[in-house]
């Protein structure tokens, strides 16, 4: 018998597909078993058909009554804005220049950038995301903090350096040249290291000047299995403000094009005011949006489209977007993606948004099969999921009479107290 085969016994749910598009994505075992061994999924399925295919005296950890799903991907995300999560603002642009560019100067300090990185992580993990696409800011070290925290706890994270050469403070901004070479050097120093991988990040584009966003689709060509990460279309003052900047470009995702910053890998926030050019864009190119709900409706910023959306089949993930979203628990980012998409006339089913926040994302990081699955070999990535976490949540679960419903439940009254436990790698980072 192998001493590093885990297996747990419990309801398992997990995705094979984008449920909106395959009547057959869903896997769903009530009675199941998952099988994990030296970190990566050994095999998921009925409990009765797996049960008899165990070494003799394997310890089965017995979870009947909770569900397994693969960890949370959250990609888009501001680890320099934990500690101003929940500041008033009266719109995106203000809210930049009265909270988060003072908190951002502060990262300059590597023993600061680590004691955030720290707690960030933390609560990623009490809220069952296992992996997250993550800006730092425009300082290296606020990388090279994230990066070690995230690498000691061998979890896998997507992070960069916001590039930023205008329309900031003078204390974080960089240089066309400056920046460009910081993140190539982080590439060489992080890119791949264990289960870590470099985001080209450009803030968005009304920071960066024309040079700079050349430099940065050069470095993008260059190493083409870097992720690039930026805001999109999120109100319709900045889109106003890059028309000015960029006249010659058609669209705002026009500008990023112009520079060859769309590709696979690519993952652009918000995604609001786009029109139907701009998605037949991001299909063609596999760019993914990433779905930013809870701070679309705290700064005001708008709706996302989902019926042109899905219409141009865009590659769509969700994101907590703290601190202009104002919870880290993706189940809360669920609650507010259902109101997003009714107040837009269109009815989004919990197991869609399950996928999002899964199999969803790791398709938009290009990491299906290693992470987001229970298909043999992925990543063992997983969270224990308390249908009865709190005595609303199990009141309702008890009258619930379908898997729909019972997602359903945990998506809209649920939030970090649901997960029991999370696991990295097949070792447990987060015990309620």
């Amino acid at each position: 018998m192998s001493p590093s085969l885990q297996a747990y016994r419990a309801s398992l749910l997990y995705f094979s597909n984008d449920p909106a598009f395959d009547e057959h994505a869903t896997h769903w075992h009530n009675d199941g078993l998952l099988l994990v061994q030296d970190g990566k999924i050994q095999a998921a399925g009925d409990y009765a058909a797996l049960a008899a295919s165990l070494p003799p005296g394997t310890a089965i950890e017995d979870l009947r009554g909770k569900i397994l799903c693969p960890g949370f991907i959250d990609t888009h995300v501001h680890y320099p804005q934990t500690d101003i999560i929940g500041s008033p603002a009266p719109g995106l642009l203000p809210w930049l220049e009265n909270y988060t560019f003072p908190a951002e100067r502060r990262f300059q300090q590597p023993e600061h950038a680590a004691e955030v990185a720290d707690f960030f992580l933390s609560e990623l993990l009490r809220n069952g995301t296992t992996s997250a696409a993550v800006y730092c800011t425009v300082h290296p070290q606020s990388v090279d903090a994230f990066f070690s925290a995230s690498h000691a706890r061998n979890l896998r994270m997507v992070a960069g350096k916001c590039l930023m050469d205008r329309n900031a403070p003078d204390f974080l901004r960089d240089t066309a040249e400056s920046g460009v070479r910081e993140s190539e050097a982080l590439i060489q120093r992080w890119h791949n290291k264990g289960r870590q991988h470099y985001a080209i990040t450009v803030r968005f584009a009304p920071t960066s000047t024309p040079a700079q966003m050349k430099l940065a689709g050069e470095l993008a060509a260059q190493y083409p299995d870097t992720y690039i990460q930026t805001h999109v279309a999120e109100n319709t003052d900045e889109v106003k403000w890059v028309k000015e900047l960029y006249p010659d470009a058609r669209s705002y995702l026009d500008v990023y094009d112009g520079y060859g910053l769309m590709r696979q890998r690519a993952l652009y926030a918000h995604c609001i005011w786009l029109d139907d050019q701009d998605r037949a864009r991001m299909a063609a190119t596999q760019s993914a949006a990433t779905l930013c709900p809870t701070s679309n409706l705290f700064l005001g910023s708008g709706l996302f489209d989902f019926a042109r959306a899905d219409a141009a089949r865009v590659p769509l993930s969700l994101a907590t977007d703290v601190g202009g979203g104002t919870s880290f628990s993706m189940l809360q980012t669920m609650n507010e993606l259902y109101k997003v998409a009714r107040m837009g006339g269109t009815y989004l089913p919990a197991q869609r948004m399950f996928y999002l926040a899964t199999l969803g994302g790791a398709r938009a990081l290009q990491l299906e099969g290693t992470i987001g699955s229970f298909t043999p070999g992925c990543d063992a990535d997983f969270i224990v999921l308390d249908p009865q976490a709190t005595p609303l949540l199990a009141r309702r679960s008890a009258t619930t009479d379908s898997l729909e419903e019972q997602l359903f439940a945990l998506a809209i009254l649920g939030d970090d107290r649901a997960i029991a436990a999370t696991y990295s790698a097949g070792v447990k980072v987060h015990q309620r």
